[in-house]
Formats: C-alpha cells, sequence, structure tokens
C-alpha cells in the first residue's frame, strides 16, 4: 500500500509539483529538494489516508463524492488496516464481501471496520503525522520558505 501511494499520490501530487517550482524560482538546491522531498512524500501519504477513510466516513455532501472503494474493491488503507488487524474469521467476512456490489457486503464490511476501530486508529494516524509534519517543517533549516508546505 505504501508503495502504491508513494508513486501513485505523493511524488505526482506532492513532490514534483514543488520541486518544479523550487527549479523555476532558484532555490532547488540538493539540500532543498531533499528536504522537500522528505516532507512532501509524508504529506502526499498522510493525504491519500485521508481520502480513503472520507471514502468510508465522509459525508458525500461535504466532500464532493459517494464513496465506492468497498464495491470497487481498491487497496485502500482501511482494508489494508482491516487485514493487518482482523482475525481468521473476520478475514473470511472481508474475503466474502469486499468488493462486492451489494449494499448488504458493504454494511458488512462497515461494521467490520467499526468492530476493529478503524475510525479511532485513523484519528490516531491523523495526530501522529500533523505533529510530526508540523515538526518537520518548523525544525527545517533551509531557503525554502515554510508557507511553501503550510499554505
Amino acid at each position: 500500500y505504501k508503495k502504491i501511494v508513494e508513486y501513485k499520490t505523493a511524488y505526482y501530487s506532492f513532490y514534483l509539483p514543488v520541486a518544479l517550482a523550487m527549479h523555476m524560482g532558484g532555490i532547488a538546491t540538493t539540500e532543498n529538494l531533499k528536504v522537500a522531498e522528505k516532507i512532501l512524500l509524508q504529506m502526499g501519504e498522510y493525504f491519500q489516508i485521508q481520502d480513503d477513510y472520507l471514502d468510508c466516513y465522509g459525508d458525500p455532501k461535504v466532500i464532493g463524492k459517494v464513496g465506492r472503494d468497498i464495491e470497487e474493491n481498491k487497496c485502500g488503507w482501511l482494508v489494508v488496516q482491516a487485514l493487518q488487524r482482523c482475525t481468521p474469521e473476520q478475514r473470511q467476512i472481508l474475503a466474502e464481501h469486499y468488493g462486492k456490489e451489494d449494499a448488504e457486503s458493504v454494511k458488512q464490511v462497515k461494521a467490520l471496520y467499526k468492530e476493529l476501530d478503524l475510525e479511532g486508529v485513523f484519528k490516531s494516524y491523523e495526530q501522529s503525522s500533523y505533529e510530526e509534519l508540523t515538526d518537520l517543517i518548523k525544525n527545517t533549516n533551509t531557503t525554502i520558505p515554510s508557507s511553501c508546505f503550510t499554505d
């Protein structure tokens, strides 16, 4: 999962656009690019994990889409977390219901996510990720304006 996110989201949508802007702005030193890569890959990972979480738990009126990761059998953060935490019996529930187009199967998967407290797991991840990113940005000693990462 981490490699999918790293190359699908973090590099493509976060690091590469900023690296290009740094080159265009004349601040693309080796050190600056290394620092930006470290921060932006972590930020891109957080973004994708949050997107996966919101696909299941977000209000469609707020996020602008109806989540379908369960029905579409996506390799998302929630199912990866479920697979890492589940018992053999719970794994069987996933095998029987994940990737199915019917409402009952989606309900079964969401019930399993609730049983595994994946909302709590996400909240914990979200807080620690925020703290790590904030520290990385605050303690970075480069010529990159911190607004590149915060605005």
